[in-house]
């Protein structure tokens, strides 16, 4: 197709197939490519007093065009090309793989073609970019594919232009990023985009053009491509020509390479979530004492585990003790063991919790519930990995990793009175504090997903998702329960959910669910707008009806006689239906009707 090409002729071949469906279709004479934006749109909320702007549930934030100007002019000039064009680019590639995930989410009930063209319609929306396409061929079910895309200028074009004037290279690099990126997580394979022309360098559009790296010219330029977005591994897989191996369709949410090895029960890819993961894969490898600080149900016990399985001494035993859950007069036993006769009721020798996770690692939770006496003690055996069973006189060792956790901050026990000083300096050598789960908002998404699927399969049931009210409910929720709180919501709302019904407040709330902050969303004509719930609806749509009603002076007892009438009709005449409609009993309402005819 030649540059110049109008945009109301562009073409999708039909050649995008899964198992059949068509993930492009060629558009009828004049129509877009493109579905409608509106279930897009209606995501992007503007919460007024708390300064939030989110896209669904991810936080967003608008930009000055100078503040990116600023940014990229700081990168070129204090930095080569090469290395501000990678930073650059690597930013396009997470935004890409970001709104893949939303587009898998977003548009799973439409057609892969509705799904896929999710990514050009953000960008849109996001201003960074009129993105339209050109070409789309691909049978996912192989991984072949090419794509081209268009857009007649861009962020990054106006950045160039207004501070450095034409360019010798193409510069839109986070827009070619984004699209690799964005591809390559929906198709489940890497696939580069490079940019072929560009406004920038004196053309009229930018053109992208995205294939599978390995059908790409193997040259300098190609390297150097690979090296902006960090992929120079992909070199040894297709210097000589070889395919990728095709990979299932993306659906997880844990987008974030660096949580690939994530045990199953660990989710999250918020900021404040990576940042404690980071620090469980430095220590994990050492046999560093660790403290995890927290609130009730931030996961200490999950990370702990986590912990266990990223070490060396992930073959050995985990070992766990709630602290808080053991008579005072019996934590020496369950910590160091029993001999036979040792006191009443010890009719076994057992060994304790050191003996057993000797050779792993033993997780003492709540340990700030400890008493005084049993600190001393527990200091010991931390120190000396030594201890003698409860009516013994031999002394054992115990090859032990210590993991302990507090909901409570140490050094404040402390100084309490509480809490050791010493045992305090034992266990916080190397401290990760998790954060709860009203700071990690950019997780509820994943955690709802994994609890839900869970509870599906646990309880045997079939629910087709959430309400958007009933999502908007669980991210403004402040869960002071944090993910164990949400966890018992999403499994009360799988239970009480009809089969084949999506979840909705009454099924997670018992009260009705949390108030929705303020917020404003975008409507058809690009403007912003008050959002209206279905109850604020209601509550204006009963206001205006009401008003009427005294406008035109009808008398109460009519308004109730058509009420009851009109209750019973449509209740096909059933009084009980038609009570329950209204609020009242059977015997209420046959009250009233038999009052009205006497």
């Amino acid at each position: 197709m030649e540059a110049g090409a109008k945009m109301s002729q562009l073409q999708i071949l039909e050649k995008i197939k899964v198992g059949g469906e068509s993930l492009a279709e060629e558009p009828a004479a004049g129509g877009s490519c493109f579905p409608d934006i509106g279930d897009l749109t209606d995501r992007l909320r503007f919460t007024v007093g708390d300064g939030n702007i989110r896209f669904d549930t991810q936080r967003v934030a608008l930009v000055h065009l100078s503040t990116l100007t600023r940014l990229r002019c700081e990168l070129l000039d204090g930095l080569c090309t090469s290395k501000a064009r990678g930073i650059l680019s690597r930013l396009g590639w997470e935004s890409g793989t970001r709104d893949a995930a939303i587009a898998r989410e977003v548009r799973s009930h439409c057609s892969l073609k509705d799904a896929f063209m999710t990514g050009p319609q953000l960008r849109n929306l996001q201003g960074a970019a009129a993105v339209r396409p050109v070409r789309i061929e691909a049978d996912v079910t192989v991984g072949d594919f090419y794509g081209e895309f268009i857009w007649p200028e861009s962020l990054e074009v106006e950045s160039q232009l207004s501070v450095y004037g034409i360019s010798d290279y193409p510069v839109c690099w986070i827009q070619t990023a984004y699209l690799s990126g964005y591809t390559s997580t929906f198709l489940g394979r890497p696939i580069l985009y490079r940019e072929v022309e560009c406004r920038a360098t004196g053309s009229k559009l930018c053109r992208a053009i995205g294939k599978p790296v390995e059908e790409w010219l193997w040259d300098d330029d190609l390297q150097e491509d690979l090296k902006a977005l960090q992929l120079e591994s992909f070199a040894s897989n297709f210097g000589s020509g070889r395919r990728v191996p095709v990979l299932p369709a993306v659906q997880q949410r844990r987008l974030n390479h660096d949580l690939a090895d994530l045990p199953t029960d660990v989710i999250g890819q918020s900021s404040s979530f990576t940042g404690a993961y980071h620090l469980v894969k430095k220590v994990a490898k050492t046999d560093a004492t660790v403290l995890f600080l927290g609130e009730t149900g931030v996961g200490k016990e999950v990370f702990a585990r986590t912990l266990h399985k990223l070490s060396r001494r992930q073959n050995g035993p985990f070992v766990a003790i709630n602290c808080a859950a053991i008579p005072e007069n019996l934590v020496e036993a369950e910590l160091f063991g029993v001999m036979r006769g040792s006191f009443t009721g010890a009719d076994v020798s057992r060994p304790g919790r050191f003996e057993r996770a000797s050779g792993g690692t033993l997780f003492l939770d709540e340990v700030s519930s400890l008493t005084l006496l049993a600190q001393t003690k527990l200091l010991r055996a931390i120190q000396e990995r030594e201890f003698e069973r409860v009516g013994d006189t031999i002394t054992r060792r115990s090859d032990v990793r210590i993991v302990a956790a507090s909901n409570v901050e140490l050094k404040d026990a402390v100084a309490a009175g509480t809490f050791r000083v010493d045992l305090q300096h034992r266990l916080d050598g190397f401290p990760i504090r998790l954060p709860p789960l009203r700071e990690r908002r950019d997780d509820i998404s994943l955690l709802v997903e994994h609890f839900m699927r869970r509870g599906l399969q646990r309880h045997g049931r079939t629910i087709s998702g959430f309400t958007q009210r009933a999502l908007d409910a669980l991210y403004n929720y402040d869960f002071p329960g944090n993910i164990r709180e949400l966890e018992n919501l999403i499994e009360r709302a799988v239970i009480l959910c009809e089969d084949n019904a999506r979840i909705d407040l009454v099924h997670l709330f018992s009260s009705g669910g949390p108030t929705l902050p303020a917020s404003l969303k975008v409507n058809r004509t690009g403007t912003l707008e008050k959002e209206v719930t279905e109850e604020c609806r209601c509550d204006e749509g009963l206001q205006a009806t009401l008003c009427g009603f005294v406008d035109e002076q009808i008398p109460l007892e009519e308004i109730e006689a058509r009420l009851l009438q009109i209750a019973v009709e449509k209740a096909g005449g059933n009084l009980a239906a038609a009570a329950r409609s209204l609020g009242v009993t059977r015997a209420q309402l046959a009250y009233r009707l038999k009052r009205k005819e006497a």
